[in-house]
């Protein structure tokens, strides 16, 4: 028989055993992330690229869920056209912006040290629009054509390039013309009978007022790496953990978008002036349209690059002289950061 003594020092070990688990208990019911360890709140300028728009939406999302912040930014979103987001994150005056492959690949062909962190767009959104009656049907009807786009620079140009190779054409097969920002008109009013546009945008447009016309989507041929977030070496190197934060919060936005896009829709109604005054049904397909391109359904898997699809738009910018010299794919992109 225990003596009572001993009795005693149990009955005190098992109160401290009962209130070290209730505590134990109550720590694992509070958030991963509370006010003494979640990250310092930082504000970054981020270039996007392009005028506020719906196809944001996952951006819009991972603000307005305190995706961002959580991960310890206030974002800034920059929308200027002259701003170039390559450059500032090269020179680390920005450490993230919105980026193409092509860009990336001719920065670092520049000497430039910026690198690719997450595939927002996995496959090429570029597609050649052309008029029902012009005839084209597949890539090799290109032969003999009048084809309009902004210029001979940008994804469009790249876009086209990679369409008239598939079909074994040359630039010398067709006529191009350089019409601007202004393709929906140029096709409208016969000004050429071919453009080349984005997938969420020029087809859209057309269709809504009532022309019929032929879509070739570029990726339908010709996998291409596309637009997607890219920072320096110097910021993966002596800030890892911000770049996966950052890299994180933007996939838990993207997540969401493409599981639900009416989530998509309302977040951008915050950031998007005039978007409840336009026809809701248009910005609900140039979202759908969107998040097709976003994520094939497959692999690889949703934010990941495909290293296939880098290697294909390396090869092509070479073919057509916009690389000096070939670039180390593996040091320009990676996927170590997304989930």
């Amino acid at each position: 028989m225990l003596a009572f003594s001993s009795l005693r020092r149990l009955g005190w070990l098992w109160v401290l055993f009962v209130v070290g688990a209730l505590a134990a208990c109550q720590a694992a019911a509070e958030p991963a992330t509370t006010e003494a360890t979640a990250p310092p709140l930082q504000t970054i300028r981020l270039p996007m690229g392009y005028i506020p728009n719906i196809q944001y939406a996952p951006f819009y999302v991972a603000v307005e869920r305190g995706y961002f912040r959580e991960a310890g930014f206030e974002i800034e979103f920059d929308y200027s056209f002259e701003t170039d987001g390559v450059r500032l994150v090269a020179a680390g005056e920005v450490p993230f912006a919105v980026a193409s492959g092509e860009q990336v690949l001719m920065a670092r062909d520049q000497g430039l040290p910026v690198v690719y962190v997450m595939a927002w767009w996995q496959k090429f959104p570029v597609a050649v629009i052309a008029a029902e009656d012009a005839g084209v049907r597949e890539p090799a009807d290109l032969e003999g054509q009048r084809i309009g786009l902004p210029g001979l620079f940008g994804a469009t140009y790249i876009g086209l390039t990679a369409l008239l190779h598939y079909a074994g054409l040359t630039e010398a097969d067709v006529t191009l013309e350089a019409i601007g920002f202004n393709q929906v008109e140029a096709l409208a009013t016969g000004q050429v009978p071919v453009v080349v546009g984005y997938v969420t945008n020029e087809p859209i447009q057309l269709r809504h007022q009532g022309y019929a016309i032929t879509v070739l989507p570029v990726a339908d041929y010709v996998s291409l790496a596309s637009n997607g977030i890219i920072t320096s070496e110097t910021m993966i190197a002596e800030h890892p953990e911000q770049v996966r934060a950052f890299v994180r919060a933007l996939y838990r936005g993207l997540q969401d978008v493409v599981n639900d896009p009416d989530v998509g829709y309302e977040a951008s109604l915050a950031h998007v002036e005039g978007l409840a005054d336009q026809d809701k049904g248009v910005q609900m397909e140039i979202l759908h349209t969107a998040i097709q391109y976003w994520w094939t359904g497959g692999e690889p898997p949703l934010g990941h690059a495909d290293l296939e699809a880098w290697q294909n738009m390396h090869d092509l910018l070479l073919d057509m002289g916009l690389l000096s010299q070939p670039q180390d794919i593996e040091a320009a992109v990676t996927n170590e950061f997304v989930p």
